[in-house]
């Protein structure tokens, strides 16, 4: 996992460099060391960086399907709506 995307997982998960330091029991500024790509995680913190990438990027799908059935459910109402309107 690169620095880069250590970064945009923290950001995604909406987390501060001291909460996510909390998740791995590390400093903060070992969290903004990683993030610079001035120390690497152990390969134990790697393995629960690519379980938490995992993680989070099920439930942005799970997130996006559930918008999406909202969307399509308003529609339908929305189209009812309309039709009783008119009726």
């Amino acid at each position: 996992m690169t620095p880069y995307q250590i970064l945009q997982l923290r950001t995604a998960l909406g987390l501060s460099q001291v909460q996510f330091a909390q998740l791995f029991g590390v400093h903060f500024m070992t969290v903004s060391k990683w993030e610079r790509g001035v120390l690497l995680p152990s390969p134990y913190q790697l393995a629960l960086l690519d379980r938490f990438a995992l993680t989070a990027a099920a439930k942005q799908e799970e997130a996006k399907e559930r918008v999406k059935q909202l969307l399509v459910g308003a529609g339908v109402v929305a189209a009812l709506l309309f039709l009783l309107s008119k009726a």
